[in-house]
């Protein structure tokens, strides 16, 4: 598979206790992603953040650190990305998604 030039950042920006059919959203995203042939994947989590509800999750608060920011990053051509975007607004309950144009510098197996 190859990937240069320009391509598309979906940015998803989730909880950790987020669900979709009762498995983690971050987990069910990243799979569907690859069934589909999305290029890449990336799920980072983060140490504090606050969404929509404007409810502050952090790790230094032992009662939320359950429940800590995740953000699953995809990259492919802008057609892949968005085609599966209507997936991703059935499934997701809450959160963010955002979209930005990426230049793809180098996109290589390391083996």
């Amino acid at each position: 598979m190859t990937l240069s030039g320009t391509s598309l950042l979906a940015r998803i920006f989730l909880g950790e206790g987020d669900k979709i059919n009762g498995r983690p959203a971050y987990v069910a995203i990243v799979e569907e992603a690859r069934r589909r042939g999305v290029r890449g994947a990336t799920v980072l989590r983060g140490i504090m953040g606050y969404g929509a509800g404007s409810r502050i999750h952090s790790a230094a608060i032992l009662r939320l650190s359950e429940d800590l920011p995740i953000v699953v990053e995809l990259v492919d051509e802008e057609a892949r990305i968005r085609g599966f975007l209507p997936w991703l607004e059935e499934v997701l309950g809450g959160g963010l998604v955002t979209l930005e144009k990426v230049e793809v510098i180098r996109y290589q197996s390391g083996r």
